[in-house]
């Protein structure tokens, strides 16, 4: 199958093109910096790109019918890896990368979670053009940083304070030690109230304001589940701020809610969920605004493989 975008045609292969993608991926790869270590990529063989495009295959853009960019798919468990992702020198700058890109996004998301590359901190450029389609990092062993784009966002639309606890409620049922969840939202978003519910999911002491003051709270469980610790980095400059809160626990051992901290809190947990709260415009909600009623709009991302197996589709089930 083919399909053509901004001028470029992409084409799912196998193994029978193994030839033409190491071609591909040698013009690359050896136009790169020297490194340490060496890029795997580097000492491919016909042999051994054949045999990693025999699980899932990969992609070949053509561009007036010449091969000027590939890559491979490898799928573990719910994720697909992006590997030898490789455009031929000369032809960057005309869209290549990005159209491979959304057609792996667009063919992956019935079946995969979501998608994965290998980056390398010697490259930020490569990585700065990952970010832009959308990845996010998750896990650094340098000189490796392993990114990921989530293929779903899950969408709630509530029309109530309750229905917002309602469906944190939902959520904290289904959280564990090590969870981490980002909000985001602006002044009067619901983000205290969902964390309320979150709360009564997990079945930790209240009550449950909002941290503005202190930065940070501690809800101890009042069973055997993990405690919760509640976290507004509006005022703080950065995330390693929380280091110097004197906290009486380990984040890996509690479920961390951090209010405003889109682009400070990601680094605490490899998988997180980023949760973005706004008022929903009549025009945009899910359900019609019944008189008095103040609809919000619940956007739940899944970062890494922690979410994989959410029943996401009961959690966000509409809450009249």
């Amino acid at each position: 199958m083919t399909e053509t975008l901004t001028g470029l045609t992409t084409e799912r292969v196998g193994p029978e093109s193994a030839a033409d993608v190491l071609a591909i991926v040698q013009a690359a790869f050896s136009q790169r910096p020297p490194m340490d270590p060496p890029a795997d990529a580097l000492s491919e063989t016909v042999e051994s790109i054949a045999a990693k495009l025999s699980a899932l295959g990969g992609l070949i853009a053509r561009r007036d019918g010449q091969p000027v960019g590939t890559l491979i798919l490898d799928p573990v468990d719910q994720t697909v890896f992006i590997r030898r992702f490789a455009v031929m020198p000369g032809e960057q700058g005309h869209g290549i990368a990005r159209a491979m890109v959304d057609r792996v996004a667009a063919a992956a998301g019935d079946r995969f979670r979501d998608l994965a590359v290998i980056a390398r901190e010697e490259l930020p450029r490569n990585i700065l053009f990952w970010e832009r389609q959308g990845f996010r990092e998750i896990a650094r062993t340098s000189p490796y940083v392993e990114m990921r784009r989530p293929l779903h966002t899950h969408v709630a639309t509530v029309s109530t304070p309750e229905a917002m606890q309602h469906l944190g409620s939902r959520l904290g049922a289904v959280l564990a030690a090590g969870d981490l969840l980002v909000l985001s939202g602006e002044l009067g978003a619901g983000k205290t109230t969902f964390t309320q519910g979150l709360a009564e999911g997990l079945d930790v002491r209240g009550p449950i304001t909002s941290p503005t003051f202190v930065i940070a709270r501690i809800h101890p469980p009042l069973g055997s589940g993990p405690e919760l610790v509640h976290v507004d980095a509006y005022r703080l400059g950065s995330i390693a701020e929380l280091d110097d809160l004197d906290l009486d626990t380990d984040l890996e051992d509690a479920v961390t809610v951090v209010e405003w901290g889109a682009g400070l809190a990601e680094g605490l947990a490899e998988s997180r969920l980023e949760i973005a709260l706004t008022r929903a415009l009549a025009a945009d909600a899910l359900v019609d605004a019944r008189e008095g009623e103040d609809p919000r709009r619940v956007e739940i991302t899944p970062i890494g493989p922690r979410w994989h197996d959410v029943d996401w589709a009961t959690i966000t089930a509409v809450i009249d």
